[in-house]
């Protein structure tokens, strides 16, 4: 092709010069040919894209179509049960909850419900009415001295950086309108962190926002931010499910100067925090750190992030807890689905337990060490329905927090650009450009409006099921599709298992 280019491009592009000038007229077609025609030379000795290289000018269709495949993917090829990693249907349902528009499906269920992958609720025949109260649980054990009454729904880390400064301030105010808190992310407090919304300020390994010029933790700095009375909790972040043992990044074209003069770092830099922290190094050291911020903040919720690795650690950890006698009030648990602006491929799809199997062994581990009643287990990892929050609370979780449901509800359209600075709808970018497309008064009601329903709809399913209180929320309130091959199994004969019996007899 590179060859047939270069030779047949110079006889197209001398006729229609010849032409061009016989008639003295329509120069622009020979320019434009011309300039398409050196570009194509460029392609045709360029070392870097073999596309290119071989297909002169035509090579950039590729590029291109490759470029807008998501959107192509989910306007012209996704079915409502497709799309990674939120199907259609999850996603279309935040945007009418948040819009606070009808959330009813026509028609009935698109799922394959009879399968092994299927799960419900099994509802009662005694329905009971829902209540209009949104839940609330205490967050807060006895070596805390100021409980903070939490919603079982909030928003999850995502800090200022990795998302704009209108999409931290919609967040924000929808936290305040709807009485639930904001974790910050590990980015440390941000101005737009604080339009009156409660806040859990999450201190990652790089200590953004409580660092010294080396780096290391702060405990001056620490305690001017923690004293703010936004602050209502603080979360040590060890790991966090989409990339576990594995620093943050934060790309250099995000990290303008006023990020990192929140961060205290250099701007323009891309920023990766350690893969662990330099305050401590074992589990006693953690519990310690613990205290220490507890008593740094005169007496605030502190708890740690986690995804489970290796379960002898965090059995350690509970270990220490009652040598020490020193409890965190709460431990969330990230499930490996957990999501990122950005992490290598092999993290996000291959290390960390997911989120069911570690909530189950987080709340049996703490049980048999008779910790469970001094340690709120908060869930975190694609739990976006109001079905995700029920399964999470049956699995072991007392409370629950979500990030992406909550970017649907500020616009986010799973375009899968989050770590390109090029999200189109302002959300998770730095480009003033892309970010003035969103609406703070209209985002921060789509926050409101989205967590109100979601936790509506948890009443009505717990009602549903003839439950009064989230307290009756077990295991034992869903049906899984692997009950139902075992069902068909009792009621079906084995007819095969006949035939082969009777063929033996002859």
């Amino acid at each position: 092709m590179r060859d047939k280019f270069i030779k047949w491009g110079i006889v197209i592009l001398i006729a229609v010069w010849m032409i061009a000038l016989l008639i003295r007229a329509h120069y622009w077609i020979p320019i434009l040919l011309t300039a398409i025609y050196a570009l194509g030379i460029y392609n045709s000795f360029q070392t870097k894209h073999a596309i290119l290289r071989n297909f002169p000018v035509l090579g950039y269709f590729r590029y291109f179509f490759e470029g807008i495949s998501p959107e192509m993917q989910q306007y012209f090829i996704e079915r409502e049960t497709d799309g990674k990693p939120f199907p259609r249907n999850q996603r279309s349902a935040v945007y009418r909850r948040s819009k606070n528009i009808s959330d009813t499906v026509p028609f009935g269920t698109q799922l394959e419900i009879n399968q092994r992958k299927y799960e419900g609720i099994k509802h009662s025949i005694y329905a009971k009415s829902p209540k209009e109260e949104l839940p609330k649980v205490w967050v807060g054990g006895e070596q805390c001295t100021q409980k903070y009454h939490a919603s079982l729904f909030n928003i999850s880390a995502m800090s200022f950086g990795s998302l704009s400064d209108r999409a931290q301030m919609s967040l924000n105010r929808g936290a305040k309108k709807g009485g639930f808190y904001h974790n910050t992310g590990e980015g440390g407090i941000s101005p737009y962190h604080l339009e009156g919304g409660d806040l859990c300020w999450q201190i990652g390994t790089g200590y953004f926002g409580c660092r010294d010029e080396e780096g290391r933790f702060s405990p001056e700095i620490f305690t001017k931010n923690a004293i703010i009375p936004n602050v209502k909790m603080i979360e040590i972040k060890i790991s966090q499910g989409a990339k576990p043992g594995h620093g943050g990044v934060l790309p250099g074209a995000k990290n303008t100067p006023e990020i990192a003069a929140i961060r205290h770092v250099q701007p323009g830099l891309t920023i990766i925090s350690p893969p662990s922290h330099s305050a401590f190094s074992d589990a006693a050291g953690l519990l310690k750190f613990v205290q220490q911020l507890r008593e740094l903040s005169g007496g605030k919720p502190v708890g740690f992030k986690l995804c489970i690795g290796d379960t002898r650690e965090f059995e350690d950890i509970c270990v220490q807890m009652n040598v020490l006698k020193i409890y965190p009030d709460f431990i969330t648990v990230d499930g490996a689905e957990g999501g990122t602006g950005a992490a290598p491929p092999e993290f996000s799809d291959g290390v960390g337990m997911p989120l069911e199997p570690a909530l189950i062994f987080v709340n049996r581990t703490l049980n048999n060490f008779n910790l469970r009643d001094k340690v709120k287990i908060i869930a975190s990892g694609k739990v976006l329905t109001s079905l995700d929050i029920l399964r999470a609370i049956a699995m072991g979780a007392d409370m629950c927090n979500n990030a992406r449901g909550f970017m649907f509800a500020l616009g986010c359209i799973q375009a899968l650009r989050c770590n390109t600075n090029n999200c189109p709808t302002g959300v998770a970018t730095q480009d003033k450009m892309l970010i003035k497309g969103l609406d703070v008064t209209d985002k921060s009601e789509r926050v409101y409006h989205f967590h109100k329903n979601t936790l509506h709809t948890c009443n009505e399913l717990i009602a549903a099921a003839g439950k009064d209180s989230y307290d009756e929320v077990d295991a034992t309130m869903f049906m899984r599709g692997d009950e139902f091959d075992h069902l068909s199994d009792v009621y079906f004969p084995d007819i095969l298992g006949n035939v082969k019996h009777k063929a033996t007899q002859y």
